[in-house]
């Protein structure tokens, strides 16, 4: 049997893991360690679930959305297509994408990094433009992701891309790390928890080879 490669496109979590400015750091504490009397070590986590890779749910940007545990998964495991968008910020527009746009797959990652940051906050973070994220709908697009922590800018308050998403009943990941893989198509696997009053879930996502 031949095995299909895997690109795992999950940045690290630990401490020192960059978070939104205002989100819990990672914290990890140990509850129990191995020594006399005691045969485990567990830990209790401390994080905001957009910590590293991770889904939004519709409860990150509406009062009435659904929770993380809530989420259909099918819209996070099947073909996808990663297109590379990179140093297009900080919009990436539709015409960034279109070179890649015949035959779309319902799922559509984004890469606008050289090299992603995995150890420093972006404040001038690459978004996705809310007509591009349009585009992508009108083409049956269900999923989009990014390399950068959110579809819309950092500073934004309006979140218009999020608000595309919510009204066009798509699916988003963000938080990826996108800089070994080439542009082209794939099967990715990036099933949330089922965090049943969260707004947000950390997958683990990885993309596989096509058979």
């Amino acid at each position: 049997m031949t095995t299909r490669r895997l690109w795992d496109i999950s940045p690290p979590v630990h401490a020192a893991s960059p978070v939104f400015p205002g989100d819990a750091a990672y914290r990890q504490e140990w509850a129990a360690t191995i020594g006399p009397g005691c045969p485990v070590n567990v830990s209790t986590l401390h994080l905001s679930p957009h910590t590293g890779a991770h889904a939004d749910a519709p409860l990150h940007y509406d009062a009435d959305g659904a929770a993380a545990g809530a989420l259909a998964l099918a819209p996070y495991l099947g073909r996808c297509r990663v297109i590379h968008a990179i140093d297009r910020g900080p919009l990436v527009q539709w015409e960034h994408l279109a070179h890649a746009a015949t035959g779309l797959p319902p799922r559509v990652l984004v890469r606008t990094y050289g090299r992603a940051p995995v150890d420093r906050w972006d404040p001038d973070l690459a978004a996705y433009a809310p007509d591009a994220v349009e585009r992508l709908a009108d083409l049956g697009v269900l999923l989009i992701g990014i390399d950068t922590a959110s579809i819309d800018p950092a500073q934004s308050k309006e979140l218009a891309s999020h608000q595309v998403i919510r009204r066009r009943g798509l699916r988003v990941l963000e938080n990826l790390v996108l800089d070994e893989v080439p542009e082209g198509d794939y099967e990715l696997i990036a099933l949330p928890l089922k965090l049943t009053t969260a707004d947000a879930s950390p997958v683990r996502a990885v993309l596989r080879e096509l058979s």
